[in-house]
């Protein structure tokens, strides 16, 4: 799908989704496993990085 690695970054690096709403946000992957990040709608600390497709 992507051709170019700077379009990869952008879509993918440093995102992720919350598992309850399916909101978005883009966060540091070491504060997301710790528990230091939430998610901005509900507040659920379940997020899970973007799928590629």
């Amino acid at each position: 799908m992507v051709k170019f690695p700077e379009a990869n970054q952008r879509l993918y690096k440093n995102i992720f989704v919350c598992r309850k709403c399916k909101s978005r946000k883009r966060a540091d992957p070491s504060k997301v496993r710790r528990g230091k990040v939430t998610c901005r709608n509900c507040g659920s600390l379940a997020l899970r990085t973007v799928r590629k497709k």
